[in-house]
């Protein structure tokens, strides 16, 4: 039975990789009278187009905070200056289109997804919400107090609040210690007027580019660009974070009478554009696996122990343990024991191939939608060069056992925690670090 399990993964991966490396064989970057444009095309029914927007937080002051995410989903949800909302929402709902925004740290995006028979009518509405957006001032006061209910209903989310909270702890004073969501206070304190402003000024072609995937040739969204983006303005330079390193730790304790105690540990890591930034996101999913066995199922201290790279994270990148638990100091010793058992004696050779093959797995068949096609080459264009994304299958397949064993020794070694609950239940002192490893002591193999 386990062999056939294993069998089926294999074929699964062997399959997809075949897949996605058929499509990519089909992707082409072009520019347009300055728009920089990535098209992907596939013989499917369905188009998603992406327009992302380069900056994020970095973007907006402090004060401001949401202002973006506001403006763009009042921009393609407000109505445009041809169409009121009524009449905008009915004529998207008719040919079955989607148009939404999305607002994260690093970039924003204006999305597209509507079937082939409609790509005319849909891209016609979705260039008009950019160009021309209403913006008017009764939608406005709508919006930003639905997204203002949203914050107060985040905050209340212990995951959501731990979350912003550990972002602000790690990165206080930088752009990341802000909201892309906003606050209930800056939301509150954001005038139309100062929105209007905003939106005016985002939207430059030096601070965009578009990803398309679907059944669409190159002359035919040429044509669709020249008529819209391509009459957009050059716009400044997008503002980028610059890089940080958790060098030394802050520790945050934030008191709050729940049932169990919620906590993240972040600590440095590479950026995604090269080969150390996929070795770090193997030895995430691999530390993942091991807090499970030995927080969960050994132990029984927490239901969801966790490790990631947070891969959306483009400028500044980290990677993180999470755990919520009733027992934080010894949880937390627990955790940090097993990271300085792998700095010390390194994965196993099955660890890395088992992971291998299920991340590889997980990633192709994540991409079965062309929404996730266009995410996953804006990421990559974001992170440098969308062409990492056809090369994806082949820069995990050379991660060698020195490289995850490396790369951990060389980022894992301090952590800065976030800790959301009993405030008698953990002190200063229980925060613990890694343990320093000589320079004449190298991982095992």
């Amino acid at each position: 039975m386990k062999k056939f399990k294993k069998y089926i993964s294999i074929l699964i991966l062997l399959i997809g990789s075949v897949a996605i490396l058929q499509a990519q064989t089909n992707v082409k970057e072009f520019n347009v009278n300055g728009v920089n444009v990535i098209l992907k095309h596939s013989p499917k029914e369905v188009i998603n187009a992406s327009l992302f927007i380069i900056g994020g937080t970095a973007n907006y002051s402090k004060e401001n905070e949401g202002i973006e995410n506001l403006a763009l989903n009042l921009a393609v949800s407000g109505g445009t200056k041809t169409l009121d909302k009524i009449n905008f929402s009915t004529k998207v709902d008719e040919i079955g289109a989607v148009i939404n925004a999305n607002s994260d740290y690093d970039f924003s995006t204006i999305n597209l997804t509507c079937i082939n028979q409609f790509w005319d009518r849909s891209w016609q509405l979705y260039a008009d919400a950019i160009m021309n957006p209403s913006l008017s001032d009764e939608e406005f006061k709508l919006l930003q107090e639905k997204l203002i209910a949203n914050a107060k209903q985040t905050n209340a989310d212990p995951d959501n609040h731990l979350r912003n909270l550990a972002m602000s702890n790690v990165f206080k004073g930088k752009n990341y210690a802000k909201n892309p969501k906003g606050t209930e206070q800056s939301l509150k304190n954001i005038s139309s007027k100062d929105l209007r402003e905003y939106y005016k000024n985002l939207l430059g072609k030096t601070r965009i580019f578009l990803v398309v995937a679907g059944n669409v040739s190159q002359d035919d969204l040429t044509q669709k660009i020249n008529s819209t983006l391509a009459k957009l303005p050059q716009g400044a330079k997008p503002a980028l974070e610059t890089a940080s390193q958790i060098n030394n730790p802050t520790n945050v304790i934030e008191d709050k009478d729940i049932a169990t105690n919620y906590i993240r540990g972040y600590m440095n890591a590479p950026k995604l554009n090269n080969k150390e930034g996929v070795s770090m996101m193997l030895a995430m999913q691999i530390l993942r696996n091991r807090l499970w066995i030995e927080v969960r199922t050994k132990r029984g201290l927490s239901y969801a122990p966790s490790a990631f790279y947070a891969s959306g994270i483009i400028n500044s990148p980290y990677s993180a343990i999470y755990v919520t638990t009733i027992e934080p100091k010894e949880t937390i010793k627990v955790m940090v024991d097993e990271i300085d058992k792998i700095r010390g004696e390194g994965f196993s050779a099955k660890e890395l191939n088992d992971m291998k093959q299920s991340y590889l797995t997980q990633h192709y068949m994540g991409l079965e939608t062309m929404a996730s096609q266009t995410g996953n080459l804006g990421m990559a264009q974001l992170n440098g060069n969308w062409k990492m994304s056809e090369e994806f299958d082949k820069i995990v397949n050379d991660i060698s056992l020195d490289d995850i064993n490396n790369v951990v020794k060389k980022y894992a070694n301090t952590i800065s925690w976030t800790y959301l609950g009993k405030e008698d239940m953990i002190n200063e002192k229980d925060f613990l670090q890694p343990k320093k490893l000589k320079d004449n002591n190298p991982v095992k193999k």
